[in-house]
């Protein structure tokens, strides 16, 4: 079967899984119709070449779907998705973290890809998905258990119960918070993303920047469940507004980025 193919077939199986994916499917797709709104009329011209006429949102999810792929190179992707690093880092030393951080992990991977999208020596399906996984894994950037510790599997070893039922740290943050607000992903984007000056105010920094961000809330989630494992209320109300500004941010920052490449 021909990727394409098998691409569609592994959509209708998403639909119907239950394991944890960054972000969540509803995330992902959030920032991706945020992104969407920021585009100028060149890139969207120019992504509509690369992706047909099809929303951004629809293929947000792609990267982490296709981690169940049986083709080998892509089963190979799975580390692309999160970052680890050591705990209450310096900037300065997260720095160095990164410069010296393996090949295969969101940092590195997320160049290579952006550097792949541009590139008009490849095919356009190279490109393409190249593209789908730019998308993702800029929201991925923006999660803070995904730019986390290697020790506890960026919390997916923290249990936790959310609202009495059984979860992880990780999967709160993918999509418990999220999910918790009951919105359509286009409602969500618009109530978000609600004030023009948002656009210059969180783009005006680097990749480097955005993951230390996550990682400075990464600091603060993990000191937190350290306390108390038992979330309810009490943690909607604390981490409710980070988790958007972390949405609404990566929204930003991915048209930022896609207006680079294709505007």
């Amino acid at each position: 079967m021909k990727l394409v193919g098998r691409i569609l077939v592994f959509f209708m199986l998403l639909t119907q899984s239950h394991h944890v994916m960054a972000w969540g499917m509803t995330g992902h797709r959030v920032i991706s119709e945020i992104a969407e709104q920021h585009l100028t009329r060149k890139a969207k011209r120019n992504i509509e070449k690369l992706i047909g006429h099809q929303k951004i949102a629809y293929w947000s999810n792609w990267a982490d779907f296709i981690k169940s792929s049986p083709d080998s190179v892509l089963l190979k992707t799975g580390s692309w998705h999160f970052l680890n690093t050591p705990g209450n880092l310096t900037h300065e030393q997260f720095l160095l973290e990164l410069q010296n951080s393996p090949e295969q992990n969101l940092y590195k991977a997320y160049q290579r890809v952006k550097k792949d999208v541009a590139n008009k020596d490849l095919t356009i399906e190279q490109r393409r998905q190249a593209f789908y996984f730019m998308v993702h894994l800029l929201g991925d950037a923006h999660q803070p258990m995904h730019v986390s510790r290697a020790e506890d599997l960026g919390g997916n070893k923290i249990a936790v119960t959310f609202f009495g039922r059984g979860s992880n740290i990780h999967r709160v943050w993918d999509s418990d918070l999220v999910d918790n607000e009951k919105w359509s992903y286009t409602e969500y984007a618009r109530v978000l993303d609600f004030e023009k000056s948002f656009y210059k105010q969180y783009t005006n920094s680097t990749l480097e920047d955005w993951l230390y961000e996550s990682h400075q809330m990464a600091n603060i989630i993990y000191d937190d469940v350290a306390k108390n494992n038992k979330l309810s209320y009490d943690y909607i109300f604390r981490f409710k507004d980070p988790m958007e500004n972390a949405l609404l941010k990566a929204g930003l920052r991915l048209a930022k980025e896609l207006n680079e490449v294709f505007g």
